[in-house]
Parts: C-alpha cells; structure tokens; sequence
C-alpha cells in the first residue's frame, strides 16, 4: 500500500561548499502547491480583521473570564464583540492622548484577561506597537523590556504593580505612564507619582478616551508587535513581527481548519491560559476546574499540561477499582484500532465517546499541542480519550507562532509535527559536527523556514538577526528529520550540545528526551561539561511512582525523606540508565549520578521558560551548590579498583599475568562506570562491571555452539574457557582468562588491602 505524502519538493538540493553545508531539497505543503499563502488584497491591519468580525457577529460572546468572589471562582462573565471593540477605540485614543503616536510602543505586564486583549485591540487600532512583558519573568527583565523597547506607557495587572513600583527607579528615563486593570489605591499613587510617572484605573483612563477618533492610516509592512522571547540564556529579543505576518499566520489557520473539515463555528469556545506574552498563547493550577465550567470546544497546551492531565486521567481509573480500569481498557483499545484503521475521531467509537471525553469539559473537538515534542503516549492517549481532533505543532515566535501542523486524522503522523503551513517552505541543512546529513536517505539536518510568516528581525541587534537571517532563510536552531509521508519530526537542538572531557559529543536534549520516557520520573535536567567524562542530573520524581516503590520495599517517610534516601536514588538512577540502554544511548550519555528534588522546575525561580523550557545556565547556578553531591557519585567501585591497583604497584598484592589486565580494569571503571560502551575497548570490563554491582547475568557463548547463563564467581570460572560472552545486548571479546581475578577480587574485598 502507498503511502501518501503531504508535501511537494520546489527546489533541490545544494551540495557543500567550503563555507557552506549542504542543504536538502525545499518543501511545502500539498495545500501549497501552486505558491504559498498570500495576504487577501485590501486588507493591511489585524484591526481590520476584528472589525470584519465585530459587523458579522457583534452581539456574539467574545472575551469571558471568571470573577472571584471571597476566594471562590464564580461562573464565567462575557463580554460581546461590540463591547470589546468599543472599549478598544477608547483605551486606543487615551493612548493617543498621552503622546503616543503610530509608531509608538506600549506595554502590557499582566495575567490574560479581557483588559489584555482591549489594550491589545486599542494600541493597534492606532499602529502602535504593542509590547507584552512576561507574568512570571520577574523585575529584571521587566526593566529590560521596558528601557529596550523605550516604553513609555505600560499597563499593568493590579497584583503587579508593586513589582512595576520596584522596577521604576530603573525605568524612568522611559517610561512615564502606568495604567491598572483594575483599581489603583491612593498611597500606590502617590509612590508612583514620586517618580513623575503618572497612575491611573482602568475605569479612570478608559473613560478619558473615546470612539469618536480618526484611525491613522497602516501599512501591511508597519511592526505590529515587538515580541520578547522568553530565550534560555542571557537577555531577551525583542522579535519583530508585522501586520503581514499576523493576518497571514490567522487567515492561514483558518484556511488549514477548514481544509481539514474543523471549519470553526460562533458555537466554538477557545480556552486561553498559556501567557499571551507568549506568541503561542499559565496558570495552570485550576485547568481541569475551569475546563470543567467552561466546557471548551477548542484549546492550546504545551506538553507539560498535557502531562498533568494524561497523569490526573490515569490515577483517577487506577483509583476507581478492577472493573472499572478494565472497562476503560476496553474502550481505549477498541477505539484505537479504528483510529489506526483510518477512521476519524468521530466515527471510531460513538458509544464509548460518551463513556470517556468527560475529563476536558465533555466538548473539546480540537486540542493543538506546542512549544515542545508531546511524548508520543501521551499524544495518543489524548487522541483516543479526549475524544478530539489534536495536532501537535511547531514554531517560533521568529515564525509568528505555528509553521508545521499535523493532520488531525491522520495517524500515522503522530509523534511528529506535521507538514509546513501554506505560508512556509521548509529545508534541512547538514550539522556535520553531530553527524547530520540532510542528504542521506533519511535526511536529518537543522530545519530552515522561508516565508512570508517570518519576523522582521531584532530589534535593535541586527547582529543577532544576521546570524539566523542567512540568503532568505531562517535559521531555527531546531534539528529535525523528514519522515517519507512528508512530516517532519523535531529531533535535537543544535545549540544545546556539548563535549566531554574525553572528547564525546552530548546533545543533551535528546538525552533528556530518552530519560524522560522512565515512568518513575516527572523531569530531569542532565548536566555535563567538558572538564569531566561523565553526566549527571537532577531529577523530579513522580511522587507516587516513588511512594509505591516505598511502600512495596518497606521504605517509610514522606517525599522529601524518600528523595534523601540513598537506595531510592539508586533505584531511580539504575531505572533511568536502564530506560538509556534500552533507548540506544551510548555509554558517556549514562549518568553517573543524580539529585533527586521535590519541587518542580518553576518560573518561580526562574529555571524554565513560560512554555516550560529548561533555562540551563540559571538550573546551573541554582543547583551550584550541590554540585558537590552530584560529582560525588558512587564511587565504591573506582575506590576499590584504586587500592587495589595501588597496592599491587606497592607489592603487597600480586597477580600473574594481570598488569595490563588490572590496568585496562581500573581505566575502564573510571570511563565506564556503567557498562554500555566499554565493548568499544575490546576488553571484558563491561563483565567485570556487571559482576561487581550484581546488576546483569552473564550469557557465556561457546564459540558459537550453543549458550547457557550464569552469574557471580561462577562465570569466572567459565570464562576461563570460552573467548566470547555477553553482557546485555553487547558481544564482548574475553583477551585474557586473568583480567577477570581483580575485579572479583575487587568485588569480595572489602577493607583495603596494604594501603
């Protein structure tokens, strides 16, 4: 049977030259096979957009959230898309009032609420360039934002004001107005007015604007947004992005939706709480609450929340006894059957539908993952129980947020992240240091974009842009491999690898990527640098994947006790090596030892992004303190191999034959600790290694006649005879029958001999 592919190839390959790597053809999607998608004629603005909107469906519920009312969230409250708009003409022409003309930036700190969205509406109403400021990055960048963008206006969330207050001795050779979402007391402002930067209300400053106001002309080329990307190290980029690109990446989306037969209705519901600081739309505490009120039609997650959900779903069905957890599996496998059959979601099981799309409201139909790979059980998972269409994507805020999306209903791209949008051509270009080739026949390269949904560059750091901005294309950063359907999978980065001492490459989030897939765990940061051969990590356990290990080897303690518990890190180390080993990792991407914490990795202190990246350099500084413990790893083995090698240079200890045996023993116990990749020396250390901590039987191969196991001091016995034996999945070559004495010797001893 032949498989369909969803994209066309427009240019072909360029090879190397000696400046440049070669590149592999150019895509795009079969929806853009006569050109990519164009901006309509006669449309310039996103406000043109809204008004489009506000005069077919002005009495239409837009924008609604929830009151608190003594500590308890209340039903949801709307406002109308005639509302709305007029709120937006007069917040945008009290702005205009204050001295900001088109061109002109203004900020917006705070949560998603209505008054974000008005703001939002109001500034570009005007062709002012709205700037968002991060809920959760915290003063520092606030101040940066603020003087780098050169705002002069920023309107802010009533429980951040006492942070804007703090940033304002920093802040006001710039910025000279504050505006609350909601109320502003007294005393905040007479702090503010200190300063000379004026404080108003919402209610205070919408009610000096008007809708009575000339809107100024707008060029489809005018910056819509300077979007700072959150960024995992250093200061944040201001990404420029126009009018063109806005309307593009929306009408695109519509065009896609509809070409998939989701064409959205004025019954849809879209449930927003990623940050709207963020180009692809965090409070994510009471999600399944507000689901649950809402009943959402369609919504945006990042893999993280996904997670939670995937976990909260599954403990629910383990928790609600043998018949009901059977019946479950029952409805999930039949339903996947069909969906692997080809049926869509709709048809593949009516019935058990019912039974199973509670959890998200009971009227999701479509759920879009972003921002990072969804692991692939908990994609189909989502698929089968949610009981919606769900498409993982892909972009950048670079990219005006989605440039690859996966079919809904079609399976088999599950796990990647699609085709390019109609907006976009795609190629891969070779990484020889990693050993990609996006010439090869599974072309594997760093993914460049060429489009009109592309950014206009940094502001103010054309060195910055130069250096992802090469010949039209656009340099992602991101390594993917194009599968033979057309889809792309997302595979590596290309920034985050580093070497070893001993000269090996990590690409660490592929690493990350692999020992994520351990059950026992929630996170993991692995950590390495060049002046050391090993990893190691810190990692969140799953709490209670741990407390069921606890309790069923007769552990006691809380959470915070268990992760200070030695065999608890053991257990979970060896759980996560051997989730490596079955993954293929190599033997220096093993870990040799690792932190166990109790907290999740926050925005708090500043460690992940608000998609939930890892922010790598401030984990590190973070988690500085406790490098000690992390370097400290096991080291029985390498002490025990050092006295006794010490010794026998000393000559209290002798073994026949053995120099070079007891050499290549200790060598490899410092380079290897756990056992994968020592094969690579031709030694038998990855025996020695499996004998010493009991962890592997030991499969003697009689030259090829047969095999039998054993363990422990027998199989040194046997390997007296036989020159092969195995270890695992490794066929290791036997040199000698002596090097095999000192590590039993190494494993019986106990004390130090003559040292």
């Amino acid at each position: 049977m032949t498989t369909p592919v969803y994209t066309i190839k427009v240019e072909e390959a360029r090879p190397a030259t000696g400046e440049k790597p070669s590149a592999g053809p150019v895509y795009r999607c079969i929806y853009a096979k006569d050109g990519l998608f164009e901006m309509p004629a006669g449309i310039n603005s996103p406000w043109e957009l809204f008004s489009q909107s506000v005069k077919k469906h002005s009495h239409n519920q837009m924008l609604g959230h929830r009151e608190t009312v003594d500590g308890k969230a209340g039903p949801y409250v709307w406002h109308t898309y005639q509302e709305v708009y007029d709120e937006a003409l007069r917040i945008g022409s009290a702005i205009r009032s204050r001295g900001i003309n088109p061109g002109g930036r203004c900020g917006i700190y705070g949560s998603n609420c209505p008054e974000w969205i008005m703001t939002m509406e109001g500034c570009i109403s005007q062709g002012i360039q709205y700037v968002p400021l991060y809920d959760t990055l915290g003063p520092n960048a606030v101040d940066f934002i603020i003087n780098h963008a050169e705002v002069s206006l920023i309107f802010v969330q009533e429980n951040k004001i006492q942070a804007i207050q703090k940033s304002l001795p920093n802040c006001i050779s710039h910025l000279k107005t504050i505006v609350s979402f909601g109320e502003v007391t007294d005393e905040q402002k007479k702090e503010i007015e200190q300063f000379g930067v004026s404080c108003f209300s919402w209610k205070e400053f919408s009610s000096s604007g008007t809708t009575d106001y000339d809107l100024p002309p707008i060029a489809k080329g005018d910056i819509f947004t300077i979007m700072y990307t959150s960024g995992t190290t250093g200061d944040p980029k201001g990404v420029l992005l126009s009018n063109e690109a806005i309307i593009s990446e929306v009408l695109c989306m519509d065009y896609i939706i509809t070409e998939t037969d989701n064409e959205m209705v004025v019954e849809d519901i879209y449930f927003s709480f990623l940050p709207l600081a963020h180009i692809f739309d965090q409070d994510a505490r009471y999600l399944l609450e507000d689901l649950q009120e809402l009943k959402p039609t369609l919504f945006c997650g990042v893999p993280r929340v996904f997670e939670r959900i995937y976990a909260g779903i599954l403990d629910k069905i383990e928790s609600g006894g043998a018949l009901k957890k059977r019946i479950f599996q029952y409805a999930y496998d039949y339903k996947l059957k069909y969906l692997k059959m080809g049926l869509k979601q709709e048809e593949a099981a009516p019935f058990f539908d019912k039974i199973i799309k509670v959890a998200l409201g009971g009227r999701v139909r479509g759920i879009i993952s972003g921002a990072a790979p969804i692991p692939n059980h908990v994609e189909e998972f989502l698929r089968v129980t949610s009981c919606a269409v769900l498409s993982q994507g892909y972009g950048l805020t670079e990219s005006t947020a989605g440039c690859f999306t996966s079919l809904a209903n079609v399976l088999p791209m599950m796990g990647t992240v699609g085709i390019p949008m109609p907006t976009i051509e795609a190629r891969l270009e070779s990484v020889p240091d990693m050993g990609y080739d996006a010439l090869s026949e599974m072309p594997r390269g760093e993914l460049c974009l060429r489009g009109n949904t592309l950014f206009s560059g940094y502001y103010k750091r054309q060195d910055l842009t130069d250096e992802v901005l090469v010949d039209g294309w656009f340099h992602t950063g991101d390594v993917g491999e194009w599968l033979p359907n057309g889809a792309m999978k997302i595979i590596d980065r290309k920034k985050n690898i580093f070497k070893l001492s001993q000269g090996e490459y990590i690409s660490v989030e592929n690493t990350e990527s692999v020992f994520g897939q351990c059950p026992l765990i929630a996170a993991i940061w692995v950590y390495g640098n060049s002046f050391e051969s090993f990893l190691v990590a810190v990692v969140i356990p799953d709490k209670k994947a741990l407390e069921d290990w606890a309790t069923t080897h007769n552990e006691t303690g809380d959470f915070h006790s268990l992760c200070q518990n030695p065999r608890a890190k053991k257990y979970i180390l060896d759980e996560l090596n051997s989730t490596g080993r079955k993954h293929k990792l190599r033997g220096f991407e093993m870990l040799r030892a690792i932190h166990l914490e109790t907290e999740p990795f926050d925005i708090e202190r500043d460690l992940v992004t608000p998609t939930f990246k890892l922010k790598r350099p401030q984990l590190l500084k973070y988690y500085k303190a406790l490098n000690p413990e992390l370097n400290n790893y096991n080291q029985d083995m390498d002490i025990v191999y050092a006295r006794v090698f010490i010794a026998y240079l000393m000559g209290n200890i002798f073994f026949p034959n053995a120099n070079t045996s007891l050499l290549t023993g200790y060598l490899t116990a410092l380079t290897d600790h756990h056992i994968i990749g020592a094969s690579k020396f031709d030694w038998g250390t990855p025996i020695m290694t499996a004998l010493y901590r009991g962890l592997d039987e030991v499969s003697i191969l009689n030259n090829g006649k047969g095999k039998r196991s054993v363990t422990g001091f027998y199989a040194l016995l046997e390997l007296w005879f036989f020159e092969y034996c195995r270890v695992g999945m490794y066929l290791v070559k036997v040199s000698t029958p002596t090097m095999f004495i000192p590590v039993w010797v190494c494993r019986e001893m106990k004390e130090p001999i003559g040292v």
